[in-house]
Formats: C-alpha cells, structure tokens, sequence
C-alpha cells in the first residue's frame, strides 16, 4: 500500500478549548536501522504534546516547579502502535485530558500522519512535591486553568 506523501501538511482532527494540536517532523534521530520510528521516540512525542498543551493554557511548567514546588510525572501509561512513522513524516499529536483529580490528570493522546491514526495512547499524570517526590494536591492556580478543557 502506497504511504501518503509525507511532505504535504497534515489536516489534524478539529482543535477546541478541550483538544490540543501539535505537529513535529520525523528527524533521522527519530529512525530505527529500518527507517521507521523508534517505539520509545512515540512516548517522547507524546510528552511534547502534553507539554505544548500546558503552554498553550499559560501554565510554564519550571514555574510551577519554582513558585508552587510542584512538578508533574508520568505514573503510568498505556500505548497502541497501528502504523509506522517514517523519516520525514509531519506527524500531528492531539492530546485531551480526560480526568483531573486532586493530584493528577489521565490524557487521552493520539499520533496521526495524513490524517492517519498510527498511535493511541492513555497516561496518568501525577502531580507531586518537588522536594519529596510524594502526591501532592495541584496549586489552585494550575487547576483553574485545567477545569476549562474538560468537557461538559
């Protein structure tokens, strides 16, 4: 089967206060000996996705490490692998939260190339002291700016 043409520009699925939209390129570092993307370089595009989604609610990360001591982490995930990516593919990650607890949040994120779904995957974030490393309730500020994407 004929891939798409990996240079065109993706149409990712609709973007909403509730859904985030990040392109990124396939780079040769991302590439296996076969050409395809490393399994584990997935994982670091979806990190990209959650991270850029944090930006684009105003909420810088280092900050939060600094003026509240808390950071976030991943505490578990769950992936699905249905097509390759390649060198050169611009790839789209949606990202969405799906649940926001006292000190965590559970995504919802997918990769896709062409408007072709290649991964899915769920994480839990948690969200901890930044001296401990234990569970700790998210700054008020933080979750404000969180509650918005939840669909109602």
């Amino acid at each position: 089967m004929a891939r798409p043409d990996p240079i065109r520009a993706v149409t990712p699925p609709a973007q909403d206060k509730c859904t985030h939209a990040l392109d990124l390129r396939v780079y040769y570092e991302d590439t296996d000996a076969g050409g395809v993307v490393y399994y584990a370089n997935y994982l670091k595009f979806m990190e990209r996705g959650r991270t850029e989604w944090l930006r684009a609610l105003g909420i810088d990360q280092s900050d939060v490490a600094r003026e509240c001591g808390r950071v976030f982490m991943v505490v578990a995930m769950e992936i699905k692998y249905l097509q390759p990516a390649r060198l050169d593919d611009l790839l789209t990650v949606r990202t969405q939260v799906t649940r926001i607890g006292r000190a965590s949040l559970n995504f919802a994120q997918q990769i896709y190339c062409n408007g072709e779904l290649l991964t899915r995957g769920t994480v839990q974030v948690g969200c901890v002291d930044a001296i401990t490393m234990r569970p700790a309730g998210m700054p008020p500020q933080v979750r404000t700016k969180l509650e918005v994407t939840i669909q109602e």
